[in-house]
């Protein structure tokens, strides 16, 4: 007996040991810990609400993202076996990558220790590129678009790329703006395009989007940008340089006839880097609409049916240079110039009936368009960095200087049908603009109280000329010549000078960030005619105050508030008085007589982070003084003016729900959804009073497919209110899929925009005496098979990662 009972208690033991030991090794298996702190380069300041992902080797999407805590540490656990890599990101700081972090049963707890990030400016030894970011990462205040996570954004253009970024939206001219935002501005790597550029809608249907490493969607700009615009979208170049000679060439070509081609290359060596890159698109415009007005008068009523045919061939160039030297430890110095070239053929044709008050056609016209266009612009950058202590207080200097000429020549020729007894007309315009400009801006900042704190300052100048030379001649069917037209023809010389300083000062301990800032303007702008008249705007001065309140809690969960103030300043566009009669039927022209609008800004945020989720909703509200839109009025004859107003003041109360969602590891799926109450209050006419909400919504799907093949989608609406109608926009969509050969060296992508159908957009306006509605479509459905070679050769430079601590 006590034997069988020495036995069984054997084989109890062996089995208690048996299970711990198989209990362990699945404990292993899901238990991998990886961990670390992220600090500053320079000082070793830990760098609190860091980005940190990570990746399996193999798979590009991220397997689990979190942020670092206050004192800069971040942990993952619950990792299977395997290879990993991380990668750090953060606003201002050059993305931080380590590879072949190997998690074994034995081996199984990765500490990185510190893990130290290095300023923009002065980007040193990189670790290695490999991992891919997500596609849009949503903030309290800033939506990141990183294009080059996005297969839909390969092989195309920034008008493109725009296109498929939240909250923005992109008319049939390639004019991007955020939704629900009267006046967006566009930058390019933080500077104002408009200095760059007399169309920006020019350069960016040929920049590359291979050029392109992130869109930003800033709805509460700090006080370091200029006070204009109520959001700017912010394009930032690429330049995460790999060591050695590196680049890519890509061609795309569509069943429509479009076509672009680009090339990038870059040389960097121990502390310096060539750059550079080239691209040329051709593309075809096709569209028709419609345009329906009803013209009210106490005695009469009448009708203007319009229909418009348009053909656009365009075509333009691109070429970026580009020199970055890392002179010493301490300082750096980047050297970049632009030139852009475009040429456009254009041809329309427009029917006019007018329709009296029996509803009988009495009168049709018919007129024809002929225009060609053409544009070049040279752009030259330099910014120095200085370290000039060991605790990180920089100083940049940044100088931009750009030259634009901007030629357009259109005939109008118009016929009646009937009646027949009305005479032909011939008209030819002639249009030079030219646009010259300067922007310096002199910027410090320096971490402060034990590098807990950062306080910042600095004073920019930016100065802008603009000559616009119009010539108007009108044929004499008799005499057979062309001959001035003298009401018309004008020339309009604008100038404008800002000059800005702003102070900021950021707060963080324990979860808790705050910051102020307050951006002061001194604005000069005068502007004259040939004709004599001349205006002169008296000097104001602006104050935008900013401040912004956050606090990070249980590693998991932040929670945002924000408040600014912005301007729209009227410009030349608005502010030029000189006639635009290629329609007849409807004339505009702009207003000198403009001021300047304030908008009030407030956003309150909350975001929520889970292991394969996020959700940041946002409430926004602003309220806008003086507010500056197109305002139509409609004459006795029919005619229709359009100008420039101080309308009056509207309002704007919204709510954004933002989302991340990755089922799988190798699925993510991100979603947008704003809804507005926009409330006008007009100076001009109290009946012209008006509210209505508008909505805009984006869904983006990615997916990680077998064979080195992925496929990505997106969806995008808007639908928003104006002081006088409502612009509507059709679903924008489009599908992409991609296959990689060759060991990622070539890759091939066929992508598709609008296959359900034509994009379309309508429009509906209302004055005291008229009710307008328009309707468009444009050939947006279109197949395109892009191309690319990768002949980068990326290094790696391996982080010994240091053995855990020995258990006490």
């Amino acid at each position: 007996m006590i034997k069988y009972i020495r036995i069984f208690l054997a084989l109890f033991v062996l089995s208690l040991i048996t299970l711990n030991s198989s209990a362990s090794g699945v404990k292993f298996a899901e238990n991998g810990v990886i961990r670390g702190k992220v600090v500053e380069e320079i000082g070793a300041l830990p760098i609190p609400f860091a980005g940190v992902a990570v990746y399996q080797s193999t798979i590009e999407q991220a397997l689990f993202t979190t942020q670092t805590d206050e004192n800069g540490y971040f942990k993952f656990i619950n990792l299977k076996s395997g290879t990993y890599k991380i990668k750090v990101s953060y606003v201002g700081f050059t993305n931080f990558f380590v590879n072949d972090i190997i998690i074994t049963e034995k081996d199984f707890d990765k500490n990185l220790g510190n893990l130290k990030l290095s300023a923009e400016s002065s980007s040193l030894a990189e670790v290695t590129i490999t991992a891919q970011k997500p596609v849009v990462e949503f903030g309290a205040d800033v939506i990141t678009y990183n294009v080059g996570s996005s297969i839909l954004a390969e092989g195309s253009t920034a008008t493109d790329v725009l296109k498929n970024v939240p909250m923005v939206q992109v008319d049939i001219d390639g004019n991007a703006t955020i939704a629900g935002k009267r006046s967006t501005r566009i930058f390019i790597n933080g500077k104002p395009s408009e200095y760059m550029t007399s169309n920006i809608s020019d350069l960016l249907n040929v920049l590359p989007s291979d050029a392109i490493d992130k869109i930003e969607v800033m709805t509460n700009p700090p006080s370091k940008y200029s006070g204009d615009g109520e959001g700017i979208l912010n394009i930032v170049l690429r330049k995460d340089f790999k060591v050695g000679f590196n680049g890519n060439l890509a061609a795309t070509a569509g069943l429509q006839g479009n076509a672009n081609a680009n090339a990038n290359a870059s040389y960097k060596g121990k502390n310096y880097t060539f750059s550079g890159g080239a691209a040329y698109r051709k593309n075809i415009g096709l569209s028709n609409s419609e345009s329906y007005r009803t013209n009210l008068f106490p005695d009469t009523t009448f009708y203007y049916n319009q229909f418009n045919n348009n053909r656009n061939l365009g075509n333009g160039g691109n070429v970026r240079l580009g020199f970055d030297w890392d002179i010493t430890p301490q300082q750096s110095l980047r050297l970049s110039t632009n030139y852009n070239v475009s040429r456009n053929d254009n041809r329309s044709g427009n029917d006019f009936y007018y329709i009296n008050e029996e509803l009988k056609e009495v009168r049709l016209r018919n007129q024809q368009n002929l225009g060609d266009g053409n544009s070049n612009n040279v752009v030259f950058n330099a910014d120095y960095n200085l370290k000039i202590d060991t605790s990180g207080g920089t100083l940049t200097m940044g100088l931009t200087l750009n030259t634009n000429s901007n030629n357009s020549y259109r005939t109008f020729s118009r016929a009646y049908a009937f009646p027949a007894n009305l005479s032909p007309t011939l008209q030819q315009n002639s249009n030079e603009i030219g646009n010259n400009g300067l922007t310096f801006n002199l910027d410090y900042d320096k971490p402060v109280f034990k590098k807990r704190d950062r306080f910042e300052f600095g004073v920019a100048y930016n100065y802008r000329k603009n000559d616009n030379d119009l010539l108007v001649e009108n044929f004499n069917f008799p005499a057979q010549q062309y001959l001035t037209d003298k009401k018309l023809t004008n020339k309009f010389f604008y100038n404008e000078n800002i000059l800005g300083a702003y102070t900021a000062y950021n707060y963080r301990k324990n979860g808790w960030g705050l910051k102020g800032g307050l951006r002061a303007e001194l604005t000069n702008v005068n502007f004259d005619l040939s004709t004599g008249i001349g205006y002169n705007v008296d000097p104001y001065i602006s104050l935008f105050p900013n401040l912004s309140l956050s606090r990070f809690f249980k590693k998991r969960y932040n929670f945002g508030a924000t408040y600014s103030v912005r301007v729209n300043r009227p410009r030349e566009n608005a502010l030029n008085p000189q006639v635009n009669n290629s329609d007849t039927l409807n004339i505009s022209y702009g207003n000198p007589n403009l001021t300047p609008a304030y908008t009030h800004q407030m956003d309150f945020s909350f975001g929520a982070f889970g292991k394969k989720w996020s959700f940041t909703p946002r409430i926004s509200y602003s309220r806008s003084s003086g507010v500056i839109e197109r305002y139509r009025i409609v004459s006795k004859n029919g005619v229709s003016e359009s100008t420039f107003e101080n309308v009056g003041s509207n309002s704007s109360f919204s709510l954004m729900l933002n989302g991340n969602f990755r089922p799988t590891n190798k699925i993510t799926t991100n979603a947008s959804f704003r809804i507005y109450q926009s409330t006008y209050k007009s100076l001009l006419n109290s009946s012209l009073n008006r509210d209505g909400l508008g909505f805009s919504a984006v869904f983006g799907l990615s997916m990680q497919l077998p064979y080195k093949t992925a496929f990505e989608s997106n969806v995008n609406y808007a639908n928003s209110p104006n002081s006088q109608g409502r612009s509507k926009g059709s679903i924008n969509s489009s599908f992409a899929a991609r296959k990689n050969f060759f060991k990622n060296k070539v890759t091939a992508r066929v992508s598709t925009n609008d296959p359900f159908g034509k994009r379309n957009y309508s429009t509906i306006n209302q004055g005291n005496n008229f009710i307008s509605q328009s309707y468009s479509t444009n050939n947006s459905s279109n197949v395109m098979l892009s191309l690319i070679y990768r002949f980068s050769k990326i290094k790696t430079n391996k982080v010994v990662v240091p053995p855990p601590p020995k258990m006490q």
